[in-house]
C-alpha cells in the first residue's frame, strides 16, 4: 500500500488534479443529471429505430416501465451527489458501475466512435475514486490510515467561477434533452464559457502566485 499512499497523496497536494476533479464532477453531473431526469419522466431516450440493434435494446430498456425509471434515478442521484463536496465520493462509487455497464454496452452493441467519448468518462470515474482513495482505503488494507489527508481549498472567485460555469453547463445539457426552452441556449453558452476562461484565468494566477522560487521557497501568497 505505500506506493498507493504515495501516488494518492501526491494527487492530494497537486492544485491542478484538484481543479480537474472538480472540473470532471461537473461534466459527469451536467451529462447524466438531465439524462436521467428523461428516464425520471418515463420518457424515451432516443428515437432510433427498433429494426436496429441500439433501438431495439433502448425500446427494450424503455418498456421495462419501473426499471427505466430506476436508472435514471440513479443517474439523477450519483450526479447530485457529485456537486455536494462532501458526498461526492458517494456519487463517484455510483458512477463506477454506472460507466463500466455504458462502456460494456456501447461497445457490445456497436455504437461506433460513442466509445471514444465513453472510455474516457469511464477513466474520469476512475480518477475521481482515486482522488477520494482515503474513503475507499479500507476495503484494500486493514493498515491504518497514518497522514493526514492533504485538503485543497478554492478562493471566493474560483468559487463563483465553478458555480456558474456548472450552472450553464447543467442547462446547456438540459436543453439538449427538451428540459429548459431553447431560447436560454445562447445565455447558457455564454456565461458558461465566461466562467470558465475566468475560472482558468484565476487559477493560472494563483498557481503563479503560489509556485516554488528559484531558491526554493515559495512564491507571493495570492491575495
Amino acid at each position: 500500500m505505500n506506493l498507493l499512499d504515495r501516488a494518492f497523496l501526491w494527487i492530494r497536494n497537486c492544485m491542478l488534479c484538484y481543479r480537474f476533479a472538480l472540473f470532471t464532477r461537473i461534466l459527469l453531473a451536467a451529462a447524466f443529471i438531465p439524462t436521467g431526469m428523461v428516464k425520471l419522466q418515463g420518457h424515451r431516450f432516443t428515437t432510433m429505430p427498433v429494426d436496429t440493434p441500439i433501438g431495439a435494446f433502448f425500446e427494450a430498456m424503455f418498456q421495462t416501465g419501473l426499471f427505466w425509471n430506476f436508472i435514471g434515478l440513479a443517474q439523477v442521484v450519483a450526479g447530485v451527489l457529485l456537486l455536494v463536496p462532501g458526498l461526492a465520493h458517494l456519487g463517484a462509487a455510483m458512477f463506477l458501475p454506472i460507466m463500466l455497464n455504458i462502456v460494456v454496452i456501447t461497445i457490445g452493441l456497436g455504437f461506433g466512435g460513442t466509445a471514444f467519448v465513453t472510455v474516457p468518462m469511464l477513466l474520469a470515474v476512475v480518477f475521481l475514486c482515486a482522488y477520494d482513495f482515503h474513503r475507499f482505503r479500507s476495503m484494500l488494507t486493514t493498515r491504518p490510515l497514518d497522514f493526514e489527508v492533504p485538503a485543497q481549498r478554492l478562493d471566493g472567485l474560483e468559487k463563483v467561477g465553478f458555480t456558474v460555469f456548472a450552472v450553464s453547463l447543467i442547462g446547456v445539457f438540459g436543453i439538449t434533452r427538451d428540459l429548459y426552452v431553447a431560447e436560454m441556449m445562447v445565455v447558457f453558452m455564454i456565461t458558461g464559457f465566461a466562467a470558465g476562461l475566468f475560472t482558468l484565468a484565476r487559477f493560472l494566477w494563483v498557481w503563479w502566485h503560489q509556485r516554488p522560487t528559484a531558491a526554493g521557497g515559495n512564491g507571493v501568497a495570492a491575495g
